[in-house]
């Protein structure tokens, strides 16, 4: 970029937890910025903003381990082409390659935990929590869980 403005990605999973990143848009905005998403049949776009691609992971399917291989394949892919500073997500499983890619790399992780967990923590959450530069929870409850985090509300 050479203004020394931080080009930032933005990582989610599709649905509520994309909704969420969302929220986040006059980041994107304002700085040089890359959504990473899952690929599904409507192939969520945001005008303005480049996307990339995941493919989905559900935990509870046989696919769960060669999907994520190959998300961790298209993370790097994504990551070198894109040369992201930092990486801000908001979960979930498909994310995790990326965010560590990132990580491996030397670049900052601000991860945002669901505002739809009030009283427990997510698998995402928990498998970042510890490697996070940054880490927030929306609701106080969770930080009985990481103790480190920053509770700041919700982002709704």
């Amino acid at each position: 970029m050479g203004n020394g403005e931080p080009k930032i990605c933005f990582a989610a999973s599709s649905g509520g937890h994309l909704g969420e990143l969302l929220m986040l848009r006059p980041l994107m905005d304002r700085y040089d910025s890359v959504l990473v998403t899952e690929e599904t049949a409507y192939r969520a776009s945001v005008e303005g903003v480049r996307c990339r691609y995941l493919l989905q992971v559900n935990r509870r399917e046989w696919s769960c381990i060669p999907r994520l291989a190959v998300n961790t394949l298209r993370s790097l892919w994504i990551f070198l082409t894109e040369r992201p500073d930092v990486i801000i997500c908001t979960g979930v499983l498909a994310t995790v390659p990326l965010c560590l890619v990132c990580k491996l790399f030397g670049r900052k992780l601000i991860f945002i935990e669901s505002y739809a967990k009030v009283k427990t923590p997510t698998l995402t959450g928990k498998l970042l929590y510890p490697v996070a530069d940054r880490f927030y929870v929306q609701w106080q409850e969770l930080l009985e869980f990481y103790p480190k985090a920053r509770c700041v509300g919700g982002i709704y």
